[in-house]
């Protein structure tokens, strides 16, 4: 008898899912020990030719909710909240697994799906939800479930990843580079949910789950993204022999407040800019593709590097989720559910320990520097480096005591808690010596 799989939407990866479903279906039946047969594809809009999707035009509906109350298997690849929830939470009262790649839901809500699928005794697979075709979320899951994750640091959404890399290759400007990244089909006709760090952020509150057994959602992320990046920013990275990348950073570490120093641990979960060194592994990471790098007590340094999207990589992981949960319903058995036992705290991003580049248009005369050193100790941040250049004087210089001779200041500090960091910001910001703080950019992987 085949296991009934049940698609809900067909767009760009649905109608791969499908293509694959029919391309493989010997191999997959070898896979499963039964055939899979698709029962149905809910959509908006039932009428609309897809000839391209290459199946029966009756398996097409718009009665979604009906469709997933007969099947074994559910597919979820809609996106968004509603009516993905309630359709996934449907199918499993009927007692059907699902596969889903909604990474905006399994962060908003991710311990609701948990909890449906322990109560309907279904399993819950979502490895397409982050990184696309990389195994990543099952290596997190299952291969290192015996290990402590200390770290997962990673380049998770392609679009930013091709315009801050074109940025630093080619010289082009933010603007044009979306414009590229548009007509490449890398980016969408509004890459807000990129550009501004959204998506990224929806997959780190996954990482951070998976890996510290801890529940955090998409709230919990301090959130920046790429366009407030410029070409001074990008510059200024490769005079440091570095690149700018938009990192997801989930981290166990020891909390600090930034006046008494350490308190309790926790988990530190963001997504933002940064300068990375060439040296490391990410740096190399070109154009659309996407790399996470893990580090565990007992395994050590791990990489994962891939295409993070686009239809037929998100397929492959998708189909690879099918046939897992295809075997646990001919075996018998269950994929894991939800770990969150740990149950740490999330922690505040000024208790994130990080370190800063900032560059300073600063007055060039005696005891400048002796004032920019004194902000930092007063807030206990370390400097590591300092370079300073010359600037054209300005003989307009506003402002009683600011003199036309200039200079421009970069300062790279330590590791700090971040709240440190941009207090010693504002203060540098409020001397009469500093006439303008031209960029501060944050400093990870060395």
């Amino acid at each position: 008898m085949p296991l009934r799989v049940a698609l809900l939407g067909c767009g760009v990866v649905g109608s791969a899912v499908v293509r694959l479903l029919t391309e493989h279906a010997a191999d997959l039946t070898a896979r499963v020990g039964r055939p899979l047969q698709l029962v149905g594809i809910g959509v908006r809009r039932a009428g609309r030719s897809r000839p391209e999707v290459g199946v029966d035009p009756a398996l097409f509906t718009t009665d979604s909710a009906e469709l997933v109350t007969r099947a074994d298997i559910v597919v979820e690849v809609i996106g968004g909240i509603e009516p993905a929830r309630a359709l996934i939470l449907a199918a499993m009262q009927a007692g059907a697994s699902v596969v889903t790649a909604n990474k905006a839901l399994l962060a908003e809500d991710g311990p609701t799906l948990y909890a449906a699928a322990r109560e309907h005794g279904v399993d819950l697979y979502y490895e397409a939800a982050v990184a696309g075709a990389i195994p990543l979320l099952r290596p997190l899951r299952e291969s290192l479930a015996g290990d402590s994750v200390r770290k997962v640091i990673g380049i998770v959404n392609g679009t930013t990843n091709y315009v801050l890399d074109k940025m630093d290759t080619t010289g082009a400007g933010f603007a044009e580079a979306v414009s590229q990244a548009q007509a490449l089909g890398y980016a969408e006709a509004d890459p807000t949910a990129d550009v501004e760090g959204f998506d990224a952020a929806a997959k780190a509150a996954i990482l951070a789950s998976l890996a510290f057994h801890t529940r955090v959602s998409g709230r919990d992320v301090h959130r920046e993204g790429i366009t407030e990046v410029t070409a001074a920013d990008i510059q200024a990275a490769n005079d440091m022999d570095c690149v700018v990348k938009l990192l997801a950073i989930c981290e166990r570490v020891d909390a600090h407040d930034g006046v008494n120093g350490p308190t309790s641990g926790g988990v530190s979960v963001r997504v933002h800019p940064a300068m990375l060194p060439r040296r490391h592994p990410l740096a190399g990471v070109r154009e659309a593709f996407n790399a996470v790098f893990v580090e565990a007590d007992a395994a050590g340094q791990l990489m994962f590097y891939g295409r993070g999207a686009g239809g037929d990589p998100t397929a492959s992981a998708v189909l690879g989720d099918i046939v897992a949960v295809a075997r646990h319903r001919v075996g018998g058995g269950r994929g894991p559910g939800e770990s969150a036992y740990a149950d740490l705290p999330v922690l505040d991003m000024g208790q994130a320990l990080t370190r800063y580049h900032i560059s300073l248009d600063v007055a060039d005369r005696p005891g400048v520097l002796a004032q920019v050193a004194t902000a930092f100790a007063d807030h206990e941040v370390s400097i590591e480096t300092v370079r300073q250049q010359q600037l054209p004087a300005d003989p307009d210089a506003p402002g009683e005591g600011r003199a036309s001779a200039r200079a421009s200041l970069v300062v790279v500090t330590h590791a700090a808690p971040d709240a440190a960091l941009s207090a010693t910001v504002d203060a540098l910001a409020a001397l009469p010596i500093v006439r303008g703080v031209n960029s501060v950019m944050r400093v990870e992987g060395v």
